[in-house]
């Protein structure tokens, strides 16, 4: 069987930049073994696959070149990104149907959001054991966090770890123990670790961040939109940025570079945020014919 993907760079931030998906159309034929066998085949960091769906717009099923996943943020853009592009979808709300249930999506113009539910937040002592492990993950002595921001375990629909930096330099020098990383991600149930720092490459910009998820087969990612909304909902919650849109710069620190935005909206009620909405930009690629 012939099997073409599309492959459509979401959140680009310059040109070339944004974060890679792999996205398979009319995917409601094959089997669980035959997309994971594409997303080795693809070999980025997650592909999407699109079926119809009872229940919302579209069914999307996300795959790691090594397991199934939730969730995955700049496959959901670069997929509805597609769509639109495609004339398949035009202008408004959708959804898209997870493992898990529904999420709405939002298309405005050339821009794609998806829908976060609720931030949780668990924080982590850096004295504690936990701490200090954290702190050698990433190649960094205790102390070296920024303003007194703890660690935090943060989810709004999938959990990552938040590292906060005091400044650049501190965020293009790490070097982490992928090893250890790993293990981490594993105790706490993890997607992965998300290092950030407020000073950023761009002014106007809210944080930028690197995102390190061994656990699924991706050693640095380009672009995390399911990561850049506990980043907002932290930044707001935590360290008191009043705005209730976000803008969260990523993969400008990877080598090669490949810089990518990712816009996030808060929506609040009664002094809490209820949900958030994350999106960017997608852009086509290339496209693939493969045999599975």
């Amino acid at each position: 069987m012939q099997v073409a993907v599309h492959i459509v760079n979401a959140f680009p931030d310059a040109p070339g930049g944004g974060n890679p998906a792999g996205v398979v159309l009319d995917a409601d034929a094959l089997t669980a073994a035959q997309k994971l066998s594409i997303a080795r085949q693809v070999g980025l960091s997650e592909t999407a696959f699109v079926s119809a769906s009872q229940m919302a717009s579209v069914r999307l099923e996300f795959f790691t070149p090594t397991r199934q996943i939730a969730h995955c943020g700049h496959a959901t853009i670069a997929t509805f990104s597609l769509l639109r592009q495609q004339g398949v979808l035009g202008e408004g709300r959708f959804s898209k149907e997870t493992v898990d249930g529904p999420r709405d999506i939002l298309l405005d113009g050339d821009m794609a959001f998806m829908e976060q539910t609720a931030p949780t937040y668990t924080r982590v002592d850096p004295a504690s054991e936990l701490g200090a492990r954290i702190a050698s993950s990433l190649g960094l002595l205790p102390a070296q966090g920024t303003g007194g921001v703890a660690p935090h375990v943060v989810s709004t629909g999938n959990a990552f770890l938040l590292v906060a930096l005091p400044h650049a330099r501190a965020l293009a020098n790490l070097r982490p123990r992928q090893d250890l990383v790993q293990a981490i991600s594993e105790e706490l149930d993890l997607i992965g670790v998300y290092a950030f720092t407020t000073e950023t490459q761009r002014p106007g910009h809210h944080a930028g961040a690197r995102m390190f998820a061994p656990r699924f087969g991706i050693p640095e990612e380009a672009g995390t939109g399911m990561a850049a909304g506990p980043l907002a909902c932290l930044l707001h919650d935590v360290l008191g940025v009043p705005d209730r849109e976000l803008l969260i710069e990523q993969g400008w620190l990877m080598q090669p570079p490949s810089p990518s935005l990712i816009r996030v909206v808060l929506e609040r009620e009664h002094g809490r945020i209820t949900r958030l909405m994350a999106g960017g930009t997608g852009r086509i690629s290339r496209s693939m014919v493969l045999e599975v």
